[in-house]
Parts: C-alpha cells; sequence; structure tokens
C-alpha cells in the first residue's frame, strides 16, 4: 500500500483509508462484531493504516468497535473521530428529524474524554468537527481542539464538510490537517474552490463516499432496494427515477474499467488519487473482497490521456438528484 501525507501537517496515512461507518450504522442493521473486528485487523495486514470514525456512528458503538479491534495494532494505525452533534439531546444527535449540533468548547472536550475511552487509546490522531456549529465561532472551536493538542490529548486538527471561509478562520488559530468533505465522480462541488483553497493553506482533502454511497460499483440500478434502516433509503439520489437517470455514469465508469481490466470502483477511486497527490479517500465496506477490490485502485494508472477522457465524458452527464434530504443539506458547506 502506498502512503500519502495530509497536506503539510507531516500525518502520513496509507493511500485508501478505510470508513468504518457501516459497519455499525445507516448501511442497514450492524454487522456481525467478531467479523468487523477481523476485517479491521486485516485491513491493516493488507497495509491501510487510516481508519475513519465518529461518536455519533452508533451512536458510540463504532468507536467502540474500532477501539477493540485496533488496540493490539495501535503503533500502527492512525485513527480520525469526530466531535459536534449533541448525543444528549438525542443518542443519534438528531431531534424531530434534523441535527442537533453542539461545539462549544466545554463539549468539544467533554467527546474528546469519551472518545478516547471508546477508542482505548490515550490519543486521537485527528479530530475533526463532524460539522460547522453557526452557534459557535469557529475560532472558539479551534481554540478548543488547540487546547487538547496542547495536552496530548488530541494530534490534529480536522474539518468535515466546512465552507472555504471556515476553513480559512480556523486554520488562522490552529492548522488544519484536514478537511473531510464528500467529493467523487458524482458530487464534484469541491472543485468550485475548494480544492485551490486546500492547496494554497496546505491542508489534506479525505473524501467520504468517494464510491457514491456504493452506486459508483455498479452493483445498482433503478430496482435496487434499501431496508428501512439503511439511510440511502430517505436520500433524493437513490429513488428508482435516480437510480435509472445516474446510469450513464456507471456505462462511463465500466467502458474505462474494461479498457483498464478493473471494476467500476477501482476506476473511480483511481481517478480521485490522481486529482492531487494529497488526496485519501476512505471507502467503507464490510467485506474482505471488497477491501481488496478497493485498496486495488492503488495502482491502476490513469494517464492524463484517460483522465482527459473520463472529463470530457463526464461533463456530459447531468447527475439527478439531491445529495441528501433539505434539513441535512442545510448544515453542509458552511
Amino acid at each position: 500500500m502506498q502512503k500519502r501525507i495530509l497536506g503539510k501537517s507531516g500525518l502520513e496515512v496509507s493511500a485508501l483509508g478505510l470508513g468504518c461507518m457501516g459497519m455499525s450504522f445507516s448501511y442497514g442493521p450492524p454487522k456481525d462484531r467478531q467479523e468487523m473486528i477481523s476485517l479491521l485487523r486485516t485491513a491493516v495486514e493488507r497495509g491501510v493504516t487510516f481508519f475513519d470514525t465518529a461518536e455519533v456512528y452508533g451512536p458510540f458503538t463504532n468507536e467502540e468497535l474500532v477501539g477493540e479491534a485496533l488496540a493490539p495494532l495501535r503503533d500502527r494505525v492512525v485513527i480520525a473521530t469526530k466531535f459536534g452533534f449533541d448525543t444528549n439531546v438525542d443518542p443519534r444527535g438528531m431531534k424531530g428529524g434534523g441535527p442537533v449540533l453542539n461545539s462549544r468548547p466545554e463539549h468539544i472536550k467533554q467527546v474528546a474524554e469519551a472518545s478516547l475511552k471508546r477508542l482505548r487509546t490515550d490519543v486521537i490522531d485527528l479530530f475533526y468537527q463532524h460539522r460547522v456549529d453557526p452557534d459557535v465561532p469557529i475560532e472558539d472551536v479551534a481554540g478548543a481542539v488547540k487546547e487538547l493538542i496542547r495536552e496530548g490529548k488530541v494530534k490534529h486538527f480536522g474539518l468535515s464538510e466546512a465552507g472555504i471561509e471556515t476553513i480559512r478562520r480556523a486554520h488562522a488559530i490552529q492548522p488544519v490537517a484536514a478537511v473531510q468533505n464528500e467529493y467523487s465522480l458524482w458530487f464534484r462541488r469541491p472543485e468550485e474552490g475548494l480544492l485551490q483553497t486546500l492547496e494554497e493553506l496546505g491542508i489534506g482533502l479525505v473524501p467520504y463516499s468517494p464510491l457514491g454511497k456504493g452506486f459508483l460499483t455498479g452493483k445498482m440500478n433503478e430496482n435496487t432496494t434499501f431496508d428501512s434502516t439503511d439511510f440511502r433509503s430517505t436520500l433524493p439520489r437513490f429513488t428508482p427515477e435516480a437510480l435509472k437517470a445516474n446510469q450513464a455514469l456507471i456505462d462511463l465508469l465500466g467502458r474505462i474499467a474494461a479498457e483498464k481490466k478493473a471494476t467500476p470502483a477501482q476506476i473511480a477511486l483511481a481517478w480521485l488519487l490522481a486529482q492531487k497527490p494529497w488526496i485519501v479517500p476512505i471507502p467503507g465496506t464490510t467485506k474482505l473482497e471488497r477491501l481488496d477490490e478497493n485498496n486495488g485502485a492503488v495502482v491502476i494508472e490513469l494517464a492524463s490521456d484517460d483522465l482527459s477522457n473520463i472529463e470530457s465524458a463526464a461533463v456530459q452527464i447531468t447527475v439527478h438528484g439531491a445529495r441528501y434530504p433539505e434539513k441535512l443539506e442545510q448544515i453542509t458547506g458552511r
């Protein structure tokens, strides 16, 4: 597995990380705990060193899973987790269908202490603000994390789904190592100024949902159905009509994959890796064969002609459906 450094932070991680959320949250019922522990440890043996979780995934159960699985391998891995939702108001940080945000400094410190215990570690490698809290100045958030770094409880500060101005203001108080935003061939908003800002400031990008929540694997079509416990059942982009309309993107990936003797998922990840050397996608999976498939993207070479061909074809495709319901979309990109 190749390594990458997130911006100018010096934080070195595997070129592909592993998003752990789906092991216990959002994508249907929680998976078997022992099987997931085995998968996490196998990922380390395969060269993955970067693991992503959050207190709100479960809530709490995902951090506990990651902590148990990686405790014996702690010196070989980088663990990222997140704060910013108020799980005291509602266990999932949600109320009335909308999120309850809380990034008050005292809350951030409480979350850090609880996460350290669940993760069975004495330091959090990368601590993200999960979503920007409009009621708390970002300077206060950055200051709270700066204090945690000074105390040795956190190594690096990150932001998730933050807007450009918010990133600049936070970075001025405490250097931001990484920004975690959605980015893939079917969601390219980061190209509208975010990538340029991160390059200027020396901040890494960690794309979540780099496979479009599974869509870019080519395993779905308009007849695909989702369990009520799978949050994709609530997303406009996963209605039968949207899945059918967006099939053109899968056809494009399939054509390139056939030429490269690869899979659509591998091409989608290789495309992301080719954008910038400081981009580290975190595809999630609960299956060993998918882990190996995803990791295979690292060795796929997309030449400039390949990238040009993908670009010229992709710009002809209009992606249908909003990525989130309105209440969730309102808290992204602040």
